[in-house]
This record gives C-alpha cells, structure tokens and sequence, in this order.
C-alpha cells in the first residue's frame, strides 16, 4: 500500500508534517512497515482540501486530531483484509 501526504504549502500550514509523524508512528506501532509505504508529496492537487492524504487510488481530507480514527479505518482496515 502507497500512502501519499501532501507537503504543499496549503496541506503544510494545516499540519502535513503532524500527519507524516503520526502515520510514521502508527505504522511502526502496528509493525506495518513490509506493507505500508509512506510517502511525502509536493502537492496532490487538492489544495482546497487540505490536509489531502492519498491512500493508493483514493483521495481524502484529514484532519491532524483525528489521525487515528483515519488510519484504523482506511489504512490498518485495509491491510488487514488483503492479507
């Protein structure tokens, strides 16, 4: 799995950085790191949205307070039913 995160200046000022750690941090917690490939991005092109995080194919807007709730849901969930 690719997870890309915006690191614009939009998604930047709105807590990318945050993010990019909180994600490092959970995927090393759940010893994810054979299936999950963290990635930093320039701009993902939905600035309006920020922080934008992709997740393979698909496109979200995360907020840095609900960082868990994003990865148990779209990330931890979905490594585990490809298993």
């Amino acid at each position: 799995m690719e997870v890309k995160v915006c690191v614009g200046s939009a998604c930047y000022v709105k807590g990318s950085h945050e993010i990019i750690e909180s994600l490092q941090n959970l995927i090393n917690k759940h010893r994810l790191q054979d299936k999950v490939e963290l990635k930093a991005a320039f701009c993902l092109e939905h600035c309006t949205n920020a922080v934008a995080v992709q997740v393979d194919d698909d496109f979200f807007e995360v907020d840095p307070n609900k960082i868990d709730e994003f990865f148990d849901k779209h990330i931890k969930e979905k490594v585990t039913r490809c298993k």
